[in-house]
Parts: structure tokens; C-alpha cells; sequence
């Protein structure tokens, strides 16, 4: 790999580094329950997939109080 002879300047890597940005995560409606969900995965609420059922899910434990 060649090695430059001069430095890039601040403003040509900003340039650069301009497309590398976080994106939104696009979420839809469960079919089952209606609640957000990340399209193809497993629904963390109802945990069905395709109109079955995949996973139990469990109600979360309450915490004692010390």
C-alpha cells in the first residue's frame, strides 16, 4: 500500500466521513398484538413470526423491594 505525501486536510475527511451516520431503525406493527417491532424478527412482545407462535414470552418479574 503507497503511503501519501501529504496529509489530508480536516475539511476532505469530513468530506469523506459525511455518509457515515447512524440510521433510523424502521419499525411496523405487529400483526398479532399491534405493538412496534423490527420488520423480520420475532415479535419481543406476543413472540410470534409469520402468524405462529416461536417463543414463550414470560411476564417480567417484579423486583423486591431491600
Amino acid at each position: 500500500m503507497g503511503l501519501t505525501k501529504r496529509r489530508f486536510s480536516k475539511s476532505r475527511t469530513a468530506k469523506r466521513r459525511a455518509h457515515f451516520k447512524a440510521h433510523a431503525v424502521t419499525l411496523v406493527r405487529c400483526p398479532k398484538c399491534h405493538e412496534p417491532m423490527v420488520p423480520h424478527r420475532v415479535c419481543p412482545s406476543c413472540g410470534t413470526y409469520a402468524g405462529r407462535q416461536v417463543i414463550e414470552v414470560r411476564e417480567p418479574e417484579e423486583k423486591a423491594a431491600t
